[in-house]
């Protein structure tokens, strides 16, 4: 505890007078690297016109990739959903078993990474653009979503390295690399494996750091105004909160979340119910909208397919299903059995796009926020929803934010961290090098605005889903093999509930 608070005060000084030169280095730093990144941003998201709406290639490479794992698995996330909510409250867990986390911390640490800002603003995005039909599509892309996280976590168990000290790494670096070479790609998988962890550490900097510093600041700075001119204050601030955290590593983080992500879904999830019971006789008439809408030649923004794509991009940019960054923090659990974290991890986008995403577009559509062509789009959509019937509601909402944008932070720095100690090798004094450069970001991302620094971020987040599903597509009968594997168990009675568990 002492080492944490004196390394967290060792850095400010230094993150201090570097975020109080922030203002003039903004500006030309965007100016340096937008030529060399908007070429790469614009590939990586680089869009085709459908029915005379833009989109994405990416966000068709995921939803393929979604498809394609739900029918080879054969609806494993409806078929398995039960038994995802027994592992999840353990009823199978084995605390001798190799790993750092329990089932319910890994998915906490996968989910605090993936619900954010993106919960709240992006949905706004997608009801604005695509009219309320957009929400039907966010839920099927997310059911879809739900057997890519099965089997990248799955393989994220299968190929992780186990250290004596009880520490693990996992992710796709080790099971492209590992895996792939077992197939006699072992120069490919290397490869992809390399190309994969620079991508991580990228997109835990910006996307994953300094995009949720500038956000939650944007959000404070708008309930406390004592905080307006100062985002270096706030940074610093949030940096010695985060470095608190995760200089303890993935158990410290795994216990932060797990109070954490309760804490949010009952805050955000419990303020939305409320406004919805305020507003129960529009329910109906919400919902009647939502599957109209998903269906309506003419509807909003390109009609039906352009509700469509809206509700695609926005469950695929939120839930990260075939990005691979989750299977990192799945990769820590305590199991000998990787089918078990793949059926836990399944669960995830059904939590952060069909719960909490069509939580934010129900209270958008039931208040009559939503409005075409008004212009009220994005948070300031959301935070008008929320404030229809409750000004009060607008400051949970600010509050919901920073605690999604912090939880997000401190999962994204493992992420980075896992990346990046498999390119440079383990050890202590590496990891402290990564953490520190991760905190200083925290402060340049509430300092600056860096544009163009932020996109780049996103491109590499997304590129990681490139890389990633290209390997998961070689590596699907490895998952069908390890899922046979434990089923037999299962059926044999090798594998049974614990004697806590059954006696309940």
């Amino acid at each position: 505890m002492l080492k944490r608070i004196a390394w967290a005060a060792a850095s400010l000084p230094f993150m201090s007078s570097l975020a109080q030169a922030a203002d003039g280095i903004d500006k030309l730093i965007g100016d340096a690297v937008s030529p060399f990144v908007y070429p790469i941003v614009g590939t990586v998201f680089y869009s085709v016109p459908v029915f005379g709406v833009s989109f994405p290639l990416i966000v068709g490479w995921l939803v393929i990739a979604a498809v394609v794992c739900t029918l080879y698995f054969g609806f494993i996330q409806f078929r398995g959903f039960r038994h995802s909510i027994e592992l999840v409250r353990g009823d199978y867990f084995e605390p001798s078993d190799a790993g750092e986390v329990t089932p319910f911390q890994a998915l906490a640490t996968a989910l605090s990474g993936t619900v954010g800002l993106g919960n709240i603003a992006g949905v706004g995005v997608a009801v604005y653009l695509g009219g309320p039909g957009a929400t039907f599509w966010m839920i099927v892309a997310g059911l879809l979503g739900m057997a890519t996280k099965f089997t990248e976590c799955t393989l994220g168990v299968h190929y992780r390295n186990e250290y004596e000290d009880g520490t693990v790494s996992g992710g796709p670096m080790y099971y492209l690399s590992k895996g792939l070479s077992e197939s006699g790609k072992a120069t490919l998988g290397k490869i992809l494996a390399i190309f994969f962890a620079i991508c991580c550490v990228a997109g835990s900097l910006g996307g994953g750091n300094m995009f949720q510093a500038n956000q939650s600041y944007v959000q404070i700075s708008g309930i406390i105004p004592f905080f307006e001119g100062k985002g270096w204050l706030f940074g610093l601030i949030m940096a010695a909160l985060v470095g608190f955290v995760i200089i303890g590593g993935i158990k410290s983080i795994a216990r932060v979340t797990e109070k954490i992500v309760p804490g949010m879904a009952v805050l955000y999830v419990g303020s939305a119910l409320i406004i919805i019971l305020i507003n129960f006789s529009s329910v109906p008439e919400a919902f009647g909208a939502i599957i109209n809408g998903a269906f309506a030649p003419t509807a909003v923004a390109g009609g039906a397919i352009g509700a469509l794509i809206q509700g695609f991009k926005r469950a695929a940019f939120s839930n990260e299903a075939g990005v691979g960054s989750a299977s990192i923090a799945h990769s820590a659990v305590q199991t000998k059995n990787p089918a078990t974290e793949g059926y836990v991890a399944l669960l995830e986008p059904f939590i952060d796009t069909v719960v909490i995403c069509t939580m934010t577009s129900l209270v958008i559509i039931i208040t009559g926020s939503w409005v075409p062509d008004s212009g009220v789009t994005g948070i300031a959509l959301t935070s008008k929803a929320f404030e229809a019937n409750f000004s009060g509601f607008g400051y949970l909402l600010a509050i919901a934010a920073i605690l999604f944008a912090f939880s997000t932070m401190i999962s994204w720095s493992y992420y980075g961290l896992k990346a990046w100690t498999y390119m440079f090798g383990e050890g202590h004094i590496k990891e402290m090098v990564y953490k520190f450069i991760f905190c200083v970001f925290v402060v340049i991302g509430a300092s600056m605005s860096l544009g163009p620094v932020i996109d780049f971020s996103d491109a590499m987040v997304f590129a990681m889903a490139v890389i990633n599903i290209t390997g998961l597509y070689f590596l699907l009968p490895k998952v069908k093999e390890l899922l046979a594997d434990y089923h037999e168990k299962l059926a044999s009675g090798e594998i049974k509930k614990t004697v806590k568990a059954a006696a309940v």
